[in-house]
This record gives C-alpha cells, structure tokens and sequence, in this order.
C-alpha cells in the first residue's frame, strides 16, 4: 500500500492511498466463496451454487462492497502508518477501482494543530481575596428577610418599597396595543420591574387614585410592536401596601429547614453557605482567567470539523432551554452564527488543556476525584447512596474524574503564572464586579 499526504491550507491535507489488486481481488474471491455457501439459486442446493454463478450474479455487488470496506481499513491503516491524527471524518473522493489494475483514493480531511512548546510562563493571572465580613453577613439576614416579606394593606401614600395593585390602560396613538391592559397588576416601587415613566406614575399614589401618565419605549424594547414609541397610560391604583419583614424568630429558622427552629443553627448554616458561594465563585473566575490567559499566550487554529461539532452541542442546548426538540426546531431560531465564537474558543481550550496534560505530564489525582465525590455525597440526606451511584456509574465517574484533571491544570498553570493578588469585597464578588 502507498501513501501520499499532500498539505492543503491552514490544518487541511489531502492523502492519496494506492491499494494493489490482488488485495481487492482477494477480498472479493472471499466474499463470493463465503455467499456461494448459503446462497439459494433456483436449480442448484443450498451450498453447491458453482463460484462462477455466484460471481456472475453477484460479482458487481461484491466488488462494491468489497471496496467500501477496503477504503475504510485502508484509510484506519494509512493513518497509522503515516502517524496522522485526522479532527473529524474524511470526505473520500478520486476513487479508482477498475478490475486488474491497482486502486486508488483521496481523503480529505483536517489534522490536529500541533504545538511544539507552551507558553505557561507569560500568562498573567490576577486572583481575587474576599473575606466575608460581620456587614455582609448582616446584609445577608436582612436580604433573607426581605425575600420572605409579606404585604399590609394601608391607606398610605405609595412610596419606594410599597407594592401597588395598578389596573392599567395603554394607548398608542389614540389605540389599545396588544399586552398594554391589564388588571390587579402587583408593582413593587423601586424594584425596576416597569419602565421608570410607568413606575414613577405611581409614586405618592393612593387607593382609589387615577392618574395619566406619558410612557416612552425605548427603541430596544422586547415588544418591536411598540419600541422607540410613546404611549399614554391611564394607571387606577386598587390596594397600596407596605412591606413587613419577618422576626428573627424560630419560625424564620423553620423556614430555613433548621426543625427544632434553632437561631444559632441557621446562623451557622447561612454563614456555611456563604463560604462555600464565595469558594466557588472565586474557583470559577480564578480559572476562567487561568484558561482566558492561556488562550492569549498561544495561538491555536480550531479544526472545523471539531467547532462545527461543537455548535451543534451548543445550539442543542440552546433549544432545550427553550423547551424545543433540537431535531425539529427551524435553523433560523438559533442560527449558527450564534455559537460559531464560543463553539471556536471552547474547542481551542479544549485542545490547549489536552496539550497542558501531555506536556506537563499531568496524571489523574484519584484522591482528590474521591474527595470531590465525597463533598458532594454529604450535602445529601443519604450520602451514601451518592458514593455507590459514583462507584458503579462509570459514566458519572468520569465526568468528574475530567473536572477535577480540568482543576489540576489550572492549579499547575498557577504554579508557573504570574500571579497578583488584590482584595475584593463580597458584595462585588456576588455582583460579578472583578
């Protein structure tokens, strides 16, 4: 067998694979010997059709057959001997098979980019330290408590923090546009949850008031039936209520799951989960600045087969979001040049970490796969049951044994980085500010 391998543009290469006769010509023969046992032809019994019969009636057809299967073994057996790492399947092309004469084929395909030396040493990374403070565990409480406020009825006038019962009509030019009506709306003042021009409207507004006020859409309002218009609302407030907070009582902590409604135990376990949020959040920014940083410090081309692969993954998830089927939902909803950018990057990381592993001569740490497993069992009722599904799912296994191979890249990077440090407070932490 002879083999070619001409270089294309970019990671694309053409192999031209020559295969001697006498390999066909075999196969074929063998083919044909191995149907003339349990062929049935009309005059002769199972087993005793003559070769020449069978070839005569079925020689064509197993000679195609014979040559699909060549070039599929040829092309695994070229690979190896040329040692080339195809990304994706070919496109199999100039197939020559005539009979007595050697075959020939193209297959065009793309390579994995290869990188002689990494760059771990120039990438800078700046790591964020938070502490959690005596304020943001204040903060917390009294968010906790705001998410569980109930409403009291008052003939007060509404103000920032009141919630207003609106019933509402909008016109656009003298006429009612779809989704402008509406009746016994809740409208938190302050909360955003309206254009600030309806919001405002109802600023100082009572139970029972009317009032007119004039709404501007802006020109990338959701609603393209009434963006960059102005519209007049007529706004009748049914109920103004205000908020009332709940005590730090037992009751409060029941609702948090502590049973016997123990104080210090919520304190206690809020605080535990505020730990493990910042941890986590810090873990997670900290290594997409490791991989942002590895991405700049050197230059990968994606192979297209790999990134066209990875849009699809993308746009799947995209449609299951959406609660539509992938298979059956019009390219035009989710085209692909929605998920080409970071279908490209993902792809470059993925094949970047890859390289990372065999440089470096990173090798799985089992201990820290059991003591991930370990961390997420005990946040169950039965952790055990978590290690079993762990121990006997290979597939589940697997998937973290990736993550935590993932964490040791980053860790290793780090170690090689030019690392900063600056402290960040907890607020702009959970605001995404760093």
């Amino acid at each position: 067998m002879q083999v070619s391998i001409e270089t294309l543009e970019g990671l694309e290469r053409r192999m031209t694979v020559q295969i001697p006769s006498e390999r066909v010509a075999q196969a074929v023969e063998k083919k044909l010997k191995d149907l003339s046992k349990t062929v049935r032809i009309d005059g002769f019994r199972p087993g005793k059709v003559p070769l020449k019969v069978v070839q005569q009636k079925f020689g064509g057809h197993v000679r195609q057959e014979v040559i699909g299967d060549v070039i599929e073994s040829s092309y695994q057996e070229a690979l190896i001997q040329e040692k080339v790492r195809p990304a994706g399947m070919p496109s199999i092309g100039s197939v020559s098979s005539e009979e007595k004469e050697d075959m020939s084929y193209t297959a065009t395909f793309e390579v994995y980019p290869e990188i002689e030396k990494l760059d771990l040493e120039s990438i800078a990374v700046e790591k964020a330290l938070v502490e959690i403070t005596e304020k943001d565990f204040d903060d917390m409480l009294a968010k906790l408590r705001e998410q569980r406020k109930t409403w009291k009825e008052t003939k007060s006038a509404a103000r920032q923090g009141f919630q207003v019962m609106v019933d509402f009509e909008g016109r656009i030019d003298g006429e009612i546009f779809e989704g402008g009506a509406g009746k016994d709306m809740p409208v938190e003042l302050g909360a955003g949850q309206m254009l600030a021009e309806f919001e405002a409207g109802l600023e100082g507004i009572k139970a029972g008031e009317e009032r007119t006020v004039e709404v501007n859409f802006p020109e990338d309002y959701h609603g393209a039936d009434v963006a960059g218009k102005k519209a007049v609302f007529t706004l009748k407030a049914t109920r103004v209520s205000k908020p009332e907070l709940p005590e730090m009582d037992e009751e409060f902590a029941k609702g948090f799951g502590i049973k016997d409604g123990d104080l210090e135990k919520m304190r206690a376990d809020i605080r535990a989960n505020m730990e493990k949020e910042k941890n986590d959040r810090l873990k997670t920014n900290l290594k997409n600045k490791v991989m942002s940083g590895l991405l700049e410090h050197n230059s990968i081309i994606a192979p297209s087969a790999l990134v066209a692969e990875e849009i699809g993954n993308l746009r799947a998830q995209a449609a299951q979001r959406m609660g539509q089927d992938p298979a059956k939902l019009d390219e035009s909803r989710l085209p692909n040049e929605l998920f080409t950018e970071e279908a490209t990057r993902r792809v470059q990381l993925g094949l970047l970490v890859a390289e990372v592993i065999r440089q470096e001569k990173i090798e799985l740490d089992q201990s820290l796969v059991d003591s991930s497993i370990e961390e997420m069992a005990v946040a169950y009722e039965q952790p055990d049951q978590v290690r079993d599904y762990y121990r006997q799912n290979r597939q589940a296994r697997t998937g973290i044994e990736s993550m935590v191979l993932e964490d040791q890249v980053v860790a290793h990077i780090l170690e090689k980085a030019k690392v900063t440090e600056k402290q960040v407070s907890f607020e702009n932490l959970m605001n995404g500010n760093l």
